[in-house]
């Protein structure tokens, strides 16, 4: 008899990830979640921190655990900074690796970031992150690696937690990272609470707004193979792109 399955999502995040509530916010029924976290590395956020919480030989260690406990359909690296400081390169490599672990499919927040753009047809964008100086200018150098033009953005400068920012700050910064002619708006950090204020920003600003939790498990949905939820965010609103199909479970 061949059992039945379900769609299965691996996530490895950084240690001090506190959002698994909004990343299953964007889950539709029938697929599962599945976090890891990364050892716990001390330090003010910034570029340093997030170099050494990104360190491959933790992410590839904690995938290939995944793909022996769990064989998720695909896993993804859900961290927007640590898939992003090291390049464009580096960060499709990313994914390779992942694979290579013995993962079924690999991705990562920022590479679906790009996905994501590229689905919505956005070259022109805005950006909103938290960082400090360093790593928000390594975040518009990569997506101009990619192709895109950042037009406007602000910055946070924290050097503490993401997760403590409040709705009404995120909100502010938002608002002061758009332009008129950005084509879509990308709100950076996956431990950034975003998902009710995404709808609300939308509606105000008039384009899309594409966040790090959304893309994640957004982009899993479309490796996996997966439905999309029925959420109002514009991305969900979008044909998805055919996705590679990971291989046949046996039975």
């Amino acid at each position: 008899m061949t059992a039945a399955t379900t769609t299965s999502i691996g996530m490895i995040v950084p240690f001090d990830s506190a959002l698994d509530r909004e990343f299953w916010q964007y889950v539709p029924d029938g697929v599962d979640l599945f976090l890891t976290r990364t050892p716990h590395v001390a330090g003010p956020l910034g570029v340093p921190l997030m170099a050494a919480v990104s360190e491959p030989a933790s992410i590839l260690s904690a995938a290939a655990d995944m793909a022996v406990a769990l064989d998720p359909d695909v896993v993804v690296y859900a961290c927007t900074s640590g898939s992003f400081i090291r390049g464009l390169d580096a960060c499709r490599q990313l994914r390779a690796d992942i694979e290579a672990a013995g993962c079924r499919r690999g991705g990562s927040t920022s590479e679906f970031v790009l996905d994501a753009l590229e689905l919505l047809g956005a070259g022109r964008v805005a950006v909103a992150a938290p960082y400090d100086d360093e790593m928000t200018g390594l975040l518009l150098d990569f997506l101009r690696e990619a192709g895109h033009d950042p037009v406007s953005f602000a910055n946070l400068g924290l050097t503490g937690d993401p997760k403590t920012v409040d709705s009404q700050r995120v909100l502010g910064l938002a608002r002061a990272a758009d332009s008129a002619t950005a084509e879509a708006l990308i709100l950076s950090c996956t431990n950034l609470r975003t998902f009710e204020l995404v709808p609300m920003l939308e509606s105000e600003l008039g384009k899309p707004v594409l966040t790090s939790n959304q893309v994640s498990v957004w982009g899993a949905l479309v490796h996996a193979g997966a439905p999309m939820p029925e959420i109002d965010h514009a991305l969900f609103k979008r044909e998805p792109p055919q996705p590679s199909l990971p291989p046949t479970r046996g039975a």
